[in-house]
């Protein structure tokens, strides 16, 4: 996987983050989402090395190879605050002092925080798969209760952990030949360490707590996203079927939004990677 890319751990301050990043171009950073590593993005990334691009593709802190610090009381540890601050140093470390920004899924909400706090920082955001955190809240039904469940078990002290830990295949499974053999296996390593078990269950915990209040407090002082905004969503996932047009949705918290679906499950940059590098390059070639 990542051909040419060079692989670096690099101390960003509360964590080490785990690196890969490779091209020649305008800086474009990846970020992954739930359970998986920056390896989701090996079928993406070296298609936007040859569109132009330098392409950072990062471990979240507590995912991966990358580290966090020990959970706290708050899970603040965990914050998507506190994991666009790594990117932030991150991007810093390796020169970049503004860049473009792909989050999916819990990536997403890494990304949007990012977006939203340093807009000088951030040139373009696309967001994939996602709304924020506070939008799903609003609109629980029962179909969202039954099939996003994990949310609020993940959110349960220390019992998903005991549940999770005692087969990690049997709940994270997947196909080797769909994700990608040497992905599948960085992805099987990780879910059998407990730390990261544990980082990423305090990543859904922060989402329900501190997350939900940073965005509660946006919603309320009338923040919104003010520069490009593309939102993409899996047509073969359940967002649009639950939720309506995601635009709608997020209309509200950006000023410049534009977006589609795209046929794939959820895993877009596993399942449709030709089809979503064509769509983040031409959005991110715009100057």
């Amino acid at each position: 996987m990542f051909d040419g890319f060079e692989i670096a751990d690099v101390d960003v301050g509360e964590a080490t983050m785990h690196v890969r990043h490779g091209g020649d171009g305008p800086p474009l950073v990846l970020l992954h989402g739930h359970p998986r590593t920056g390896a989701t993005w090996h079928r993406v990334a070296p298609l936007l090395v040859e569109r132009g691009f330098t392409v950072i593709v990062p471990d979240l802190r507590g995912y991966g190879r990358s580290s966090a610090p020990p959970p706290r009381p708050d899970h603040s540890q965990a914050s998507k605050r506190a994991m666009a601050g790594d990117i932030l140093a991150l991007m810093n470390a390796l020169g970049h002092d503004r860049f473009d920004l792909v989050g999916h899924d819990r990536g997403s909400y890494a990304a949007f925080r990012l977006a939203m706090d340093h807009p000088d920082a951030v040139r373009r955001v696309a967001l994939l798969d996602c709304l924020p955190i506070v939008e799903h809240l609003d609109r629980i039904t029962p179909e969202f209760a039954t099939e996003w469940y994990h949310w609020f078990f993940f959110a349960q002290p220390e019992v998903p952990e005991r549940v999770i830990d005692a087969d990690p295949d049997a709940w994270y499974h997947g196909d080797p030949q769909a994700m990608g053999v040497e992905n599948f296996a960085e992805r099987r390593e990780a879910i059998h360490r407990p730390e990261v078990v544990r980082a990423m269950l305090e990543d859904y915990r922060a989402g329900l707590t501190v997350d939900r209040a940073n965005e509660e407090a946006d919603r309320s002082a009338g923040r919104r996203l003010t520069i490009p905004t593309l939102i993409l969503w899996s047509l073969r996932d359940d967002l649009e079927r639950l939720f309506g047009d995601p635009l709608t949705i997020w209309r509200d918290w950006a000023v410049d939004v534009r977006g589609h679906g795209i046929d794939s499950g959820h895993h877009v940059a596993e399942e449709a990677p030709e089809q979503l590098t064509s769509v983040l390059a031409e959005f991110f070639s715009e100057r």
